[in-house]
């Protein structure tokens, strides 16, 4: 049998009003008409337009201002890294500039967590590309693979650069599925990732570093390839 949507007219309409909101049916800092023209317009009731707008608010996409309306939020001057996962979905060119920042911020992760490391960080990083090598399938590789990048993100000793490590894989949630080609192979994906770990062991941050830029560059370009 074939599973049922679980969409509800709620989630159809603020798909839509984000996707308008985002292709710039509704530039930013533009008022949204009044809200029974609208709701008129996409033919839902205005109680099922204010549960709409009530989450493209909370997502930082509107702002509504008692007694004047609804604007569109300058989203790209205002926003944060929260935004990422809708863009993505919104756009795949999206993905393209989130992984040059997770290439650059990854490699930079690596090289500072050489640098800070303790040892039982070094060994729960050793032990987690082993588990990476053990995982059972492409879509568990995946997921372990992110727990090394979060390992070393705790090695640095920064929690930001651990927040950002999460911003980033959250970004590419929405079409993970896609990008799972350099997982295909759990031996490969873990040779790829050990001399990343090897030179954190060592303590060695410029090796770290270019270690890490190699497997970042390498992954990217296979899942890249794999969106195509």
């Amino acid at each position: 049998m074939e599973a049922l949507s679980r969409e509800t007219i709620v989630d159809v309409l603020e798909n839509r009003l984000r996707e308008d909101i985002l292709a710039g049916r509704h530039p930013a800092g533009s008022y949204l008409p009044p809200e029974r023209a609208l709701a008129d317009g996409y033919g839902v009731t205005r109680t099922t337009l204010k549960h709409a707008f009530g989450r493209l608010t909370q997502a930082g996409l509107l702002e509504t201002r008692h007694g004047v309306g609804t604007r569109v939020r300058d989203w790209l001057r205002l926003g944060g890294a929260d935004l990422l996962p809708m863009l993505v979905r919104h756009s795949p060119d999206w993905i393209g500039e989130v992984f040059e920042v997770r290439r650059h911020i990854g490699a930079l992760i690596a090289e500072r967590a050489a640098v800070r490391a303790t040892e039982r960080q070094r060994a729960e990083l050793r032990a987690l590309v082993t588990a990476v090598g053990e995982a059972e399938d492409a879509d568990a590789v995946q997921l372990a693979d992110v727990e090394v990048h979060r390992a070393l993100a705790r090695a640095t000793g920064n929690r930001v650069y651990l927040l950002l490590t999460n911003t980033l894989f959250n970004a590419y949630l929405p079409v993970r599925a896609a990008l799972r080609g350099p997982f295909e192979d759990a031996a490969v994906a873990r040779r790829r990732l050990e001399p990343v770990a090897e030179a954190v062991a060592e303590g060695d941050g410029a090796g770290a570093r270019r270690a890490a830029e190699r497997y970042l560059t390498e992954t990217e370009r296979i899942m890249l390839e794999g969106l195509s």
